[in-house]
């Protein structure tokens, strides 16, 4: 069937956000698109984040890449703590290559340096985030921190994938969720 996506019980395509308690301060507020999740593991991206040290721009010069097009100027944002080095670019679905990974509801993940030199020529997708960095979990890690109360889990959409107001995306994800998580115990669901 296609376009039918089979509930696995897995994550993909979902959000991740950091409970008001999250010890870790690499991902305090944090929301994280689940870009990847099996048993072997998740990986994801943090939206919102900047990195805030690197333009568009340098990337590009960086990467020997020339810029042929009066383009945006979009902000590199940190995706995690997982290979800072290596870049992605999150994106509208419009553009597609080879290599691009579906994601689910119009959000797909390419990590080439194609979709960098499309939008460095003017002709990326309508809708892009990059980022360098990842996050990631071993298997049943991410299942442990849900467990442990660490994380929630909202559906993804564009606002919260693409949105430029990054200091109010977490807040925007937990006002999906319809209740306070603040008011949780940090011991919900343990004896």
């Amino acid at each position: 069937m296609t376009g039918t996506k089979i509930d696995t019980g897995y994550l993909e395509g979902q959000i991740l956000v950091a409970m008001p308690t999250m010890p870790d301060p690499r991902f305090k507020r944090s929301i994280i698109l689940l870009c990847s999740h099996t048993e072997d593991g998740a990986m994801g991206i943090v939206l919102n984040k900047d990195l805030g040290v690197l333009s568009f721009k340098e990337l590009l010069d960086q990467l020997d890449i020339p810029v042929t097009a009066r383009s945006t100027n979009p902000h590199i944002h940190f995706g995690g703590p997982v290979e800072t080095e290596r870049g992605f670019v999150l994106h509208s679905t419009d553009l597609v290559h080879e290599t691009t990974i579906p994601i689910g509801q119009g959000i797909a993940l390419t990590a080439t340096l194609d979709m960098l030199q499309c939008m460095a020529e003017g002709n990326g997708p309508d809708s892009s985030f990059l980022a360098l960095g990842y996050s990631g979990w071993g298997p049943g890690q991410l299942e442990q921190e849900i467990q442990g109360n660490g994380w929630l889990v909202v559906e993804a959409d564009s606002d919260l994938v693409f949105g430029e107001k990054l200091e109010k995306k977490w807040q925007a994800a937990i006002n999906k969720l319809g209740f306070d998580p603040g008011l949780l115990s940090s011991d919900l669901g343990h004896a």
